[in-house]
């Protein structure tokens, strides 16, 4: 087994998803973002799966709309923190 290969953090997917809907790709350049995936991260629970589709199929969609509330909550803060950062600059 490779643990970077099987197991992974399924906030990280969510994150990614709410980023691209955010258009935040678009605005923050590689090495800001790569930074700002991390701060979103660490501010969350770790929600450890091997696939997608267990999360798909056993999550319940309360719990779902939580996590996904969750992330634009943390990534509200790490805007918050890059402006903050950029503005001291």
């Amino acid at each position: 087994m490779k643990m970077h290969d099987d197991i992974h953090n399924y906030y990280e997917k969510l994150v990614l998803d709410e980023i691209i809907k955010q258009k935040l790709n678009e605005t923050i350049d590689v090495d800001t973002l790569a930074d700002f995936c991390c701060t979103v991260l660490n501010q969350l629970p770790p929600r450890y799966i091997r696939y997608e589709v267990d999360m798909a199929f056993y999550l319940p969609q309360s719990e779902r709309v939580q996590m996904e509330n969750k992330v634009k909550a943390a990534i509200t803060e790490s805007r918050k923190l890059i402006s903050m950062r950029s503005h001291s600059e």
